[in-house]
């Protein structure tokens, strides 16, 4: 399925927010995370989703079609979810660790962790699904926080020549080791004070790399 289709399977499908349409994600959902890709079948699915198969084809004419939209729209609402202050005075420090321990939690939830592992799993053979799930989340939540890096540079609250570079080493200190267990199938699992020492060494690392100009800022 190549560019056209994936895009397709989002955009054409009668009715995209109708309910009848998020019962049947919510029914591939469940399937595809019980069984995986190869195993799920479009039966499965309409039984899951408590619809007809003619239902279903009327949205998603395969299952291929399905998978796409699923991984797109979920990782959309997710990236929508990596809220940023849009006026916070707090000490950056402070911000920036609250905001890596939220990220921490979010990506080691249990449905976050079989969602990436399914993409993961999917992208070698078919790379659209890979790369809607790369669009759609890390590359929005870094772009949305090089905007709010770019803006703490032009109020003297931030050093860093390059903000969006900036936002994925922030992102990465962050997610690493995370990422490593969900990818090599080990439990991911973090308490909050967990993911919050991890989110304050991560925020510790990075303002030592890129320093707030205004001392106050600092935290």
């Amino acid at each position: 399925m190549g560019d056209r289709q994936a895009e397709a399977a989002v955009a054409t499908a009668p009715d995209l927010d109708s309910a009848k349409r998020r019962q049947i994600l919510d029914g591939a959902r469940r399937v595809f995370f019980e069984r995986g890709f190869e195993a799920a079948s479009m039966d499965a699915i309409t039984r899951a989703a408590g619809v007809s198969k003619a239902t279903i084809y009327a949205y998603f004419p395969s299952k291929e079609d399905l998978i796409v939209a699923l991984v797109t729209i979920e990782k959309r609402e997710q990236a929508e979810r990596f809220a940023l202050p849009s006026d916070d005075q707090r000490p950056l420090a402070e911000v920036l660790t609250e905001l890596g321990t939220r990220t921490i939690l979010a990506m080691a939830r249990p449905d976050a962790v079989q969602r990436l592992r399914l993409v993961v799993g999917l992208a070698p053979r078919m790379p659209e699904i890979g790369r809607a799930f790369f669009e759609d989340g890390p590359q929005f939540s870094t772009r949305r926080l090089g905007d709010y890096f770019e803006r703490l540079v032009r109020e003297g609250r931030l050093t860093a020549a390059d903000p969006y570079r900036a936002a994925r080493q922030f992102l990465d200190l962050c997610l690493a080791d995370t990422s490593r267990a969900i990818i090599f199938g080990m439990d991911p699992t973090v308490t909050a004070d967990e993911a919050a020492a991890h989110a304050r060494m991560a925020t510790e690392t990075f303002l030592r790399a890129y320093p707030a100009t205004d001392p106050a800022s600092r935290g």
